[in-house]
């Protein structure tokens, strides 16, 4: 019993002599927790809905009135056309679109059943789920309120789904698993490489050398974005060909914007070097304090707009976030640059900002 006191106390000492490992530790399962914690629900909240108004008339705007008082929706816009309310599913910027035909109001007032079209989006077959429930709930409750002696069907809701029609949600999470596979891939391969030399000595040999930083620095990293490509299309490939999953979308655009993620990836990878003495603390940085954090806030599992407000701001910080909007809305919506410049804006900015934060935390001896 002794010596086990003895050992057990040298093992303390020289974790207390590693204030990094240390905070590691302690610190990360804190900040994870108090993130994850509000962050990881499976409540479906405040759906955005777009509602195409084409009879303008008092009935439907108590329709819609009731929409934007229950807390399962949030009313995101009112046109006037189907056409309309569907170009915002098609930007994903919401979930239902709700078309109330002219003539609405009329039929209500004369006691006949009045049609409403409910357009859904497809993509996350769970939330959708969810989501159409609540709708068809709301309006047969609502149908009940204005004559109860009439029917349930008063007000009979027509659903459509697009982009997915028959809600398969690995169809939904496929896709993502192809931004997944190269967040962690590569930059933990960028990151561990590079604190291996530091390791080994061997970095020092490379100080000594004529290469230039940018030199060294693309060296390092360029053969494991070839390495993120090459897992581009295989996992694409699995994709389509294996699992069937539809690839609506230009295969151009999609290898386009994944290597524009790739060198986010690469420069996360670099940056946690510069903060890393070995490969066990890289490795535990970058998994702690950037990937789960990152896979959780992103929208790869649980969809952002069921998170807390206070926490909806910090996904911005995320690239996953971005580059799953791409994946996503190329595969399943068939979209183009045109809605998808504000996230390829976004990633090369994010990219960009954390490269120049590592090349300023780095120096040519340390990289």
């Amino acid at each position: 019993m002794r010596r086990l006191r003895v050992l057990i106390r040298k093992e303390f000492q020289e974790l207390g002599r590693n204030p990094r490992l240390f905070g590691l530790v302690i610190i990360a399962p804190i900040i994870q927790l108090t993130l994850l914690g509000y962050a990881a629900t499976t409540d479906v909240r405040n759906v955005p809905i777009a509602v195409a108004d084409g009879d303008r008339s008092a009935a439907s705007r108590e329709l819609i009135a009731r929409f934007d008082a229950s807390p399962s929706f949030s009313v995101a816009a009112t046109v006037t056309t189907a056409g309309e309310a569907g170009a915002f599913l098609e930007a994903g910027t919401a979930w239902l679109a709700l078309a109330i035909p002219a003539g609405y109001g009329a039929r209500i007032h004369a006691g006949e059943p009045a049609v409403v079209q409910v357009i859904a989006d497809g993509s996350d077959a769970n939330s959708t789920t969810v989501a159409l429930g609540y709708a068809t709930a709301l309006i047969g409750g609502y149908a009940q309120e204005l004559d109860a002696s009439r029917p349930p069907d008063g007000i009979d809701p027509r659903i459509r789904i697009w982009y997915n029609p028959r809600l398969e949600s690995r169809d939904f999470m496929i896709p993502g698993v192809l931004a997944l596979v190269l967040l962690v891939v590569t930059t933990n391969l960028a990151a561990m490489a590079i604190v291996r030399e530091k390791e080994l000595g061997t970095l020092e040999q490379l100080n000594v050398t004529p290469l230039r930083r940018w030199e060294l620095i693309v060296g390092k990293l360029l053969p494991y974005g070839l390495i993120g490509m090459v897992d581009v299309l295989l996992v694409v490939a699995v994709a389509v060909f294996w699992f069937e999953v539809p690839l609506r979308g230009s295969v151009t655009l999609l290898v386009a914007l994944s290597l524009v993620y790739v060198f986010c990836t690469l420069a996360l990878g670099l940056l946690i070097s510069t903060i890393s003495a070995t490969q066990q603390q890289a490795m535990m940085t970058a998994t702690f304090f950037f990937l789960t954090p990152m896979i959780y806030l992103s929208g790869f599992i649980f969809p952002i707009e069921n998170m807390p407000t206070m926490i909806q701001p910090f996904t911005y910080l995320i690239p996953l976030r971005y580059f799953l909007v791409i994946v996503r809305g190329i595969f399943l919506k068939g979209i183009g640059l045109d809605l998808l410049w504000p996230q390829a804006a976004a990633l090369t900015a994010w990219g960009l900002v954390v490269l120049s934060l590592a090349v300023a935390r780095s120096r040519k001896r340390a990289v």
